[in-house]
């Protein structure tokens, strides 16, 4: 649950719900502070390397502004990607159109990365899920649009939302592209000495 008292075991250096929710789902007690960076992919950044990185900037960055709390800090970073491609939030219309169309018919990858940061060491998980998408026409992609879901959404599509009629299939994470791979993230917290279920 999310706890505003000293039950939190740890700070959620994020804003997204979806995150919040699946770490509600399995118990985990927990604070909510979130930090804005530039999410800019360098030049010739690999994906992998990418969503690494930017989990591992949020979650210092979150450690950084409440360190004084002494709360290990979790964050996480979800991009979708197409023949190498980063296909991160899109920036308006056009541009989700212009990702639901590369999308149709095909398989994508999504890589979803989670970091733990305390004062002594930082460490990331990575999960790869490979999703696959129907055909999807042209009046589709826009009455998509027009649901309003794709605007903050990875690659234009949210996979527990509306978007959901697009997929045929997944192979790996669900929890993953939704925005946090819960067994990576279990196992992190392990390694932190963190616990879940603990408001079960």
């Amino acid at each position: 649950m999310v706890s505003t008292g000293s039950s939190a075991e740890f700070v959620l250096a994020s804003a997204s719900p979806r995150r919040r929710e699946l770490l509600q789902q399995i118990g985990c007690l927990f604070q909510v502070a979130p930090v804005n960076l530039d999410e800019t992919p360098m030049l010739g950044e690999l994906p992998e390397h990418y969503v690494v990185r930017m989990a591992l900037e949020k979650a210092r960055a979150g450690w950084n502004a409440s360190r004084e709390q002494g709360k290990p800090v979790l964050a996480a970073d979800t991009t979708v990607v197409c023949e190498g491609e980063i296909f991160g939030k899109p920036a308006n219309r056009d541009e989700a159109l212009v990702m639901l169309r590369r999308l149709s018919g095909r398989s994508h990858q999504v890589l979803s990365a989670v970091a733990l940061c305390d004062a002594s060491r930082c460490e990331s998980r990575l999960s790869e899920t490979e999703v696959r998408f129907r055909v999807i026409d042209e009046a589709e992609c826009q009455r998509y649009w027009n649901t309003g879901e794709p605007a903050d959404k990875a690659g234009g599509y949210g996979i527990q939302g509306y978007g959901a009629v697009f997929i045929t299939s997944i192979q790996g994470s669900y929890s993953g592209v939704v925005g946090l791979p819960l067994a990576e993230t279990c196992d992190l917290l392990s390694a932190f000495g963190l616990s879940w279920w603990e408001s079960a």
